[in-house]
């Protein structure tokens, strides 16, 4: 027997929401969970990759690999070993830019070995597990559930999360650099302690930015992206978030402009079409820096992952 399930990417923090807002998006990796029929064959890892722009050559095939880590630690909440499986993850999600790529193959792997069990985990099981292997909610959470989630990882271990309907208009341009960001490098960078001026900082401009998404409010949104705590330290990392912020603030229709996730991808908000009317100058700022970008305008996903 063998199960797969489609996960979607994700976008993390959205400026001053870190660690704990995500949205999903409508870019899918596969993975796929069987119980292999010779016995003693242990673990099998294949890697099939949808797009040659995207290295995957240091994803671990052994016992390593998160989506296996994420496995065992569901079959030992049941009571169980981990049986001889193959694992096969279908990656069309680019790796280390700060779409959650990590994410989606955890979720998929546990949501498939779950349905290999006969379900005996519910999805707050599932996301507890999901949350302690990636280490926090934002990316999981959304990847699971779709859409706009908040989400809290409790002292308990538990994932605590709302989701809130995004807008119809606004729309998502991902912009994806060719070159890779290790997160492990992009948190290195952080500082180990903050003052607390910025940290109501942040506290205010997620508490509004929710209540912006909430009321559909495009002018309050414009002044809710803004952060203190990760992105002033990152952004020397990612080529071009500069000039684009220079760039694109009080442009008509864009609602502003955040690092995804740990980067070194970036994330345009806009409406009515609003990024079309700039994307010519989007990239010259990329070409002049020398960067090949990938330029996607997306809309939210909201169903999350699926079985299929």
């Amino acid at each position: 027997m063998k199960v797969s399930v489609k996960v979607p990417a994700t976008t993390a923090n959205l400026g001053p929401g870190f660690d704990c807002l995500g949205l999903a998006l409508p870019i899918y990796n596969e993975i796929t969970v069987e119980e292999t029929v010779m016995p003693g064959s242990g673990i099998e890892i294949n890697i099939i990759e949808d797009s040659e722009t995207f290295d995957i050559l240091s994803i671990p095939k052994n016992e390593d690999n998160i989506v296996y880590k994420a496995i065992e630690l569901l079959y030992n909440f049941v009571g169980q070993s981990v049986s001889d499986i193959k694992i096969t993850i279908k990656t069309n999600i680019p790796v280390t830019r700060g779409l959650g790529s990590s994410a989606s193959v955890i979720v998929g792997g546990l949501m498939a070995a779950n349905e290999l069990l006969g379900k005996p985990a519910d999805d707050a099981v599932l996301l507890s597990i999901a949350a302690e292997v990636e280490g926090h909610p934002d990316n999981v959470t959304p990847a699971m559930f779709g859409g706009f989630c908040l989400s809290s990882l409790e002292d308990d271990g538990s994932v605590f999360y709302s989701k809130i309907p995004w807008p119809e208009n606004w729309k998502l341009t991902v912009l994806i650099p060719d070159y890779e960001l290790d997160t492990r490098i992009a948190r290195s960078v952080l500082p180990e302690n903050i003052s607390i001026s910025d940290a109501a900082f942040n506290i205010r401009k997620c508490a509004m930015l929710t209540d912006a998404v909430y009321r559909k409010d495009s002018e309050a949104m414009k002044r809710c992206l803004k952060d203190k705590i990760h992105q002033p330290y990152r952004e020397n990392l990612i080529k071009g978030f500069k000039e684009l912020n220079e760039l694109l603030t009080n442009k008509e229709n864009i609602l502003g402009c955040v690092i995804s996730g740990a980067g070194p991808s970036i994330l345009v908000i806009s409406e009515n079409n609003g990024f079309e009317k700039v994307e010519n100058e989007v990239k010259q700022v990329f070409d002049d820096l020398n960067v090949i970008c990938d330029i996607r305008t997306l809309s939210i996903e909201n169903n999350g992952s699926k079985v299929i």
